[in-house]
């Protein structure tokens, strides 16, 4: 049920400010479908449902251990093969691999059983500590929140930066966390966090990212010293000051690089980078694409 929650608030409506998706659940076998919560879901649509997505997602089931159905695999095999994105949260990767789809690629699921999933697929590179994995047209992710991380990044992916970020403002989730890819994740306020004096001064960052922002700046507007703000700022972030501000400079980077003309020096010096040079260094290292390659990607801006 986790996961059909998580993919349905990430897929589902958010209001009139943003698009929506055709979005569906589907069985091979439609009607009331059992949970580990105990309160059944009915499902109407089958497997030919799939026949027309654009993104099919395998969710985790209780009898991941035993393949799916001959249909469950030939409907996943065929989005594949058409061109559609097929992705898998947690124990889901079971089915991707039983298609075969995730042969001779790298490929993530539950820590838990990644062991199990290399042994019985060695044709398959297994990364236990991935959040996701991106693999082109075959993506998998790992358990439980972390298919927050995977349908994020597939927004991010395929949409840009400005819809993954309001999304993930409107489904409020938690600060930017680190992993062995890429995270295209936003970095928000921690909208749990109970310290008024904290969430004052990283709203005021937020406002005046273009300014350096030293670790000993945010400290003293919240009144602390510089070692109780850090201890602090973990706790109601899981990050520290300059992960979270790095992963925030490059947010904002990727929004100016999708939704306007400004130059790379320019954007540079509105998120706080010394100059292009730091810009462009930051993004490869952490983007894995310079940013006029990423302007490309979800613009036509030369």
């Amino acid at each position: 049920m986790l996961a059909v929650g998580i993919v349905t608030e990430v897929f589902g409506p958010h209001g009139a400010t943003l698009p929506g998706f055709d979005f569906a659940l589907c069985t091979d076998r439609p009607g009331p479908v059992p949970t580990d919560v105990g309160v059944p879901l009915t499902i109407t649509h089958g497997l030919d449902k799939l026949a027309a997505a654009d993104l099919v997602i395998a969710l985790p089931w209780a009898g991941f251990r035993t393949p799916p159905a001959p249909d469950v695999l030939d409907a996943l095999s065929a989005a594949h093969e058409r061109g559609a994105l097929v992705a898998a949260h947690c124990v889901g990767a079971f089915a991707l691999a039983a298609a075969g789809l995730l042969d001779g690629r790298r490929a993530t699921t539950h820590w838990r059983f990644a062991e199990l999933l290399a042994r019985r697929h060695p044709n398959v590179t297994v990364e236990p500590d991935a959040l996701y994995i991106d693999e082109g047209p075959v993506i998998t992710g790992a358990g439980a929140a972390a298919g927050f991380d995977l349908c994020l990044h597939l927004l991010r992916r395929e949409y840009g930066a400005a819809m993954a970020n309001a999304v993930a403002r409107d489904v409020v989730l938690p600060s930017h966390r680190d992993g062995g890819q890429a995270q295209y994740l936003a970095a928000p306020l921690p909208e749990d966090c109970r310290d008024e004096r904290l969430t004052q001064v990283l709203a005021w960052a937020r406002e005046n990212l273009h300014e350096p922002l030293p670790v000993a700046e945010l400290a003293r507007r919240a009144v602390m010293s510089k070692r109780s703000f850090a201890r602090r700022f973990t706790a109601a972030t899981g990050t520290t000051p300059h992960a979270w501000l790095r992963s925030l400079r490059l947010s904002r980077a990727e929004e100016f690089l999708e939704t306007t003309d400004l130059s790379v020096e320019e954007i540079a010096r509105r998120v706080g980078y010394g100059s292009a040079a730091v810009l462009r260094e930051q993004f490869v290292r952490r983007r894995g694409v310079p940013p006029r390659s990423y302007r490309r990607t979800f613009t036509n801006t030369p």
